[in-house]
């Protein structure tokens, strides 16, 4: 598309709208849950990203697929699991047989914590997006999925 060309397609600034309406909302839903895992939890978000996903895998994650599962580097996912078996929540399990890696999960301790924070969570999101009724959420969320999930499905 040429700089002449530039808002005269009604589909493409329609979707351009799209695009700015989501990031907005993205980034307003996030804040929030940001500020209120901070000051009800002291606790994060890419921390409660960390623990949801080793909550789900109740065996146990080793780093790498952890880091996989949540698409972040494996520094980044170190230092927060340093920080969680420090507070107890998480524990380091050996693996037989590779002395390089480990797999890592919550304690008993750290599933309570886990589950006490995705109750409220789920409140705050409940409540975030109360004016949208939950046949609108599932009609949104339908038309979400014709988006290509990465940029190689676009072609």
């Amino acid at each position: 598309m040429t700089a002449e060309g530039l808002g005269k397609n009604g589909l493409s600034k329609e979707r351009l709208r799209l695009w700015l309406r989501m990031l907005r909302v993205t980034r307003q839903v996030e804040s929030e849950l940001r500020e209120r895992l901070r000051t009800e939890h002291d606790s994060t978000l890419p921390r409660f990203d960390v623990m949801a996903a080793l909550y789900a895998a109740e065996e146990g994650l080793k780093m790498n697929e952890l880091s996989k599962r949540l698409r972040v580097s494996n520094g980044n996912v170190t230092g927060i699991i340093d920080r969680l078996v420090e507070d107890g929540a998480v524990e380091r399990i050996a693996i037989e047989g590779d002395r390089r890696a480990t797999r890592v999960c919550l304690t008993v301790a750290g599933r309570e914590t886990f589950r006490g924070m995705a109750v409220e969570h789920e409140r705050w999101i409940n409540a975030l997006f109360e004016g949208v009724s939950e046949e609108d959420a599932h009609h949104i969320g339908e038309l979400l999925h014709r988006l290509p999930a990465s940029p190689n499905d676009a072609n």
